[in-house]
């Protein structure tokens, strides 16, 4: 169902889809990928039926090697510009999605990898997946912002300034922010919780969504008042009463499809 070149698209079932990177041999990112995913995540309605949480994850052996270097080879002042937003934009729009992604790593997430990784609102990481940021190695620079995401600050500059990749079970235990599970339950488990996400109000999700989005960067104060917003506008939808009604008689909520939801959204 995939109108991409680099990237698989595949439905999952109860609104949630699995993206697949999808350039071989190692999934490494160029221009036209950076771009095909700005695209997709930047209007994830497109893909059709009732989108509610995705899966980001990587063909063959390797999650994401990284970015192509024949254009690191080829960049210069003059192109670098335009080149850096394009990968800025791929990144934004990921975190910036209108649903929540997950991401499911195996194999090697290095540098552009490591960054798409993080750009997901959480990550499942097979055992022998690999994190990096060998940016230094090949003469660039970038995604220790991102590592940041994940990762506390002396993890990040340990793996920024040695570029030594971590696997995901070393990567975790010296406090790197992934569920670490068995390589052939990786996909299994990242669809569980992708399932778990979509089992909610698809409305509530979104606008949960917008909010975690904007309180990542205010201080406690602000950032708890403007959830409190969140729940003061949600108190008005039928989603929220059903929500609590189905809670107190322990049964499954039924959530009514409804033809447009999305002025809730602007929190």
């Amino acid at each position: 169902m995939s109108a991409y070149q680099y990237l698989n698209v595949a439905s999952l079932g109860d609104g949630v889809f699995n993206v697949e990177l999808a350039r071989g041999p190692a999934n490494a990112v160029d221009r036209a990928m950076y771009m095909e995913i700005r695209n997709l995540f930047g209007n994830v309605d497109q893909l059709g039926g009732d989108v509610r949480a995705i899966v980001l994850s990587g063909k063959g052996r390797h999650f994401c090697g990284g970015n192509d270097l024949d254009e690191f080879a080829t960049m210069t002042p003059d192109n670098a510009v335009e080149r850096m937003w394009r990968v800025r934009e791929a990144f934004f729009a990921i975190s910036g999605c209108s649903v929540p992604v997950v991401g499911a790593v195996h194999g090697a997430a290095l540098g552009t990898g490591l960054a798409l990784a993080a750009s997901c609102d959480f990550v499942v990481a097979a055992k022998s997946a690999r994190f990096g940021l060998p940016e230094l190695t090949v003469g660039v620079m970038g995604g220790a912002r991102h590592l940041a995401r994940m990762a506390p600050q002396p993890l990040v500059r340990r793996m920024y300034f040695t570029g030594q990749p971590e696997t995901a079970e070393a990567f975790a235990a010296a406090g790197g922010s992934v569920f670490v599970c068995d390589d052939d339950q990786l996909m299994v488990e990242a669809a569980r919780l992708a399932k778990r996400i979509a089992s909610y109000s698809p409305t509530a999700v979104r606008v949960s969504k917008r909010v975690l989005d904007r309180v990542e960067w205010m201080n406690l104060t602000e950032g708890y008042e403007f959830e409190q917003g969140a729940t003061v506008r949600m108190s008005g939808h039928p989603d929220s009463k059903e929500a609590l009604a189905a809670f107190k008689e322990k049964r499954d909520p039924a959530y009514q499809p409804r033809n447009d939801d999305r002025h809730w959204f602007g929190v």
